[in-house]
């Protein structure tokens, strides 16, 4: 892939579409008690989503329900084309907290925008606009989510297991990840917005995607904001590690090139309160990831030096043992 250049840059800012909109409409879907997987995928199809997964997960009352829907492109590889396919996946424990808790959880920021990126590409195609690339977005709708106890403030709890939610979301048609998740309950970022992470992949921490700071400095007209991780948190959950959050788990299970994209604030605020969630900071995050998938399908949003990666590997070795749960 190349890097971008002010000419790609420039397209960035003339073509700039807002979600507000799709925002505000995900948003009345994923609000309410019987939200579900089908309601989303009848809402999806009605703009024209030919490709529409819903998957149940778990088993007896602790269930969830999965949603994979496939936009795709003008030269992407479901058309027979070469051009990368990017995945978006919205992470979450749950949209809500009922009965303990009355309404959309902060934790569902995640779902919404990812579903938000979904409803825009739809719409852009039915107007005439297509990606280069395919774009594969993928969440998961549970209402009613447990909590469960975290440091500094409560996280909500997930009514499957993390490698369950792996599992259907991430797949090797996938050539990078773009993980959106809340990411408010931590002393790490403090102002409200969005940040993105350092890319990762087969185990290491590389440096920063400088294509991706590119766009979220157009997108956002502030310098672009990167939030810190450790090695713990490229690990997988289950190994009673401390980990940031889950915005880093699909890392765990895939060789392609993952970077999360956090929707902070200035405050440490769990993910299972109510009221919580700024329309302009989903908004921010759902358009930047548009804007990301459209450079990336014409190959000119690298997340890693690919040189630079080979050589880091002959340097020091193999680190895909981070992916796996450790020792025993």
């Amino acid at each position: 892939m190349q890097q971008m250049f002010p000419a790609d840059i420039a397209h960035l800012r003339k073509e700039s579409v807002m979600l507000t909109k799709q925002v505000l409409e995900i948003f009345d879907l994923l609000d309410r008690e019987d939200a579900s997987g089908a309601l989303l995928r009848t809402y999806l199809e009605s703009l024209g989503a030919e490709d529409v997964t819903v998957e149940k997960l778990g088993t007896g009352e602790q269930t969830t329900d999965s949603i994979r829907v496939c936009i795709p492109g003008t030269r992407g590889k479901r058309s027979g084309g070469q051009a990368p396919t990017l995945g978006i996946l919205g992470r979450l424990g749950g949209l809500g907290a009922r009965p303990e808790q009355i309404g959309f959880v902060s934790d569902g920021d995640g779902a919404l925008a990812a579903l938000s990126v979904a409803a825009k590409l739809l719409d852009m195609r039915r107007k005439g606009d297509r990606l280069e690339g395919d774009v594969v977005v993928c969440t998961h709708i549970d209402p009613k989510a447990p909590t469960q106890p975290h440091d500094p403030v409560p996280f909500m709890g997930s009514s499957v297991d993390i490698d369950t939610v792996n599992r259907a979301e991430v797949s090797d048609d996938i050539d990078a990840i773009l993980c959106v998740d809340t990411t408010k309950g931590n002393r790490i970022l403090n102002h409200n917005g969005i940040a993105i992470s350092p890319t990762v992949k087969d185990g290491y921490i590389l440096r920063v995607s400088d294509a991706l700071m590119d766009v979220m400095q157009i997108v956002t007209g502030k310098a672009p904001y990167v939030f810190a991780i450790t090695q713990q948190d490229i690990t997988p959950y289950g190994n009673d590690l401390y980990h940031l959050n889950s915005i880093m788990q699909p890392c765990t299970v895939t060789s392609a090139p993952v970077v999360g994209v956090a929707i902070t604030a200035e405050t440490m605020v769990p993910g299972c309160a109510t009221g919580a969630s700024r329309c302009e900071d989903v908004e921010a995050a759902a358009r930047f990831m548009l804007e990301a998938a459209k450079v990336f399908g014409r190959g000119k949003c690298p997340f890693y030096d690919e040189a630079e990666f080979e050589k880091i590997v002959a340097l020091y070795g193999d680190m895909r043992h981070f992916q796996k749960l450790g020792r025993h």
